[in-house]
């Protein structure tokens, strides 16, 4: 399982905003779970990251930023 933030350059729906707009999972199996932030709190259940970027990626305007796991060894 991996964590990561959906990160938008351009907002080109005016919906969901620039920035960091939602924070989400990946899970062993690929499955993927979003959850938005902003004024639309909703969660998002995708069958994996590649389907997550084809339907927010909006052309490169948005990417996602996997979160760093501190190495405890």
């Amino acid at each position: 399982m991996r964590t990561f933030k959906l990160v938008r350059k351009e907002d080109v729906s005016g919906v969901s905003g620039v920035g960091e707009i939602a924070e989400g999972t990946e899970f062993h199996d690929k499955q993927v779970v979003l959850s938005w932030f902003g004024r639309f709190h909703t969660l998002e259940i995708a069958p994996d990251i590649e389907t997550v970027m084809a339907l927010h990626g909006h052309g490169n305007k948005t990417s996602i930023v996997w979160d760093v796991e501190d190495n405890l060894e």
